[in-house]
């Protein structure tokens, strides 16, 4: 049977019950302390009574101060004596004149030409002309002679520059010279005419591993096979030759074995 919603309002959930139950609890616990610690009695502190500090002032005194020391009295020095004092006599002695010069001086008069006196007669008289020369002695300065000149300092000539050297005979691979960039020559079958073929360059480089000559010193027999294995040659490059960590020039000889390729 089904009870009706009215029964369900007026009956109490059981829950809340137990809600309410845990709240008065707590309620009457709470009040329960509070009556227990107004009934404990407050214990009596007894007054600690202190003696006043006494502060006694103390003037502290200055040292007396050092007196300066009295000043030494200074040694009396003794007067220095006089010293006598010779008298020297100055003689003036008059120095010769310097020597005047004189130059030569040419002193020419000409006498006055007397006037023509024209006569009726007598036709007029030639002039004459009649000159003094007046001679003094001459007195010659003394030449003064001239500094020698001074030659320019010979032009410095700056040292030859060092021959650099020779280059070293050394092996290609192993111990000796390595390749950075070796040489790579193409060739085909007709290169060859036919048969296997030996060729040996003498090859030339630098410090730096360039190569700066390379040469045939045994033949192929066949000059464009020569050529094409100088030009692939050329092109490459040695890793630089050192000995106790100086890089040195060398000079070596690479063969080439050519064979024919049977596939043509």
């Amino acid at each position: 049977m089904s009870q009706s919603p009215a029964l369900n309002m007026q009956t109490p959930n059981p829950m809340k019950k137990k809600i309410i139950t845990a709240l008065i609890a707590v309620v009457v616990g709470h009040m329960g302390v509070l009556w227990a610690v107004g009934q404990m009695k407050t214990p009596e502190l007894k007054p600690v009574e202190k003696e006043p500090l006494k502060v006694r002032f103390v003037k502290i005194q200055e040292p007396p101060k050092p007196l300066p020391p009295k000043p030494k009295a200074e040694p009396k020095k003794e007067k220095p004596k006089p010293k006598e004092v010779k008298e020297v006599k100055i003689v003036e002695k008059q120095l010769p004149p310097p020597p005047k010069k004189v130059e030569k001086v040419q002193q020419v008069k000409k006498a006055e030409a007397p006037k023509p006196v024209v006569k009726p007669v007598e036709a007029p008289p030639k002039p004459t002309v009649t000159t003094t020369i007046s001679e003094t002695k001459v007195v010659k300065p003394v030449p003064v002679a001239k500094p020698a000149p001074v030659a320019p300092p010979a032009p410095v000539t700056p040292p030859a520059p060092a021959a650099p050297p020779s280059p070293k005979s050394v092996s290609i691979g192993g111990s000796g010279v390595q390749w950075s960039r070796s040489p790579k020559p193409s060739y085909n079958n007709s290169d060859l005419e036919g048969q296997t073929r030996t060729v040996v360059v003498h090859i030339e480089a630098n410090e730096k591993g360039v190569i700066t000559s390379a040469r045939i010193s045994r033949s192929s027999g066949v000059p464009a096979l020569d050529d094409k294995i100088l030009r692939s040659v050329r092109s490459s490059k040695f890793k630089p030759y050192k000995e106790n960590g100086v890089a040195y020039p060398i000079s070596a000889d690479q063969p080439f074995e050519l064979t024919l390729n049977p596939h043509g």
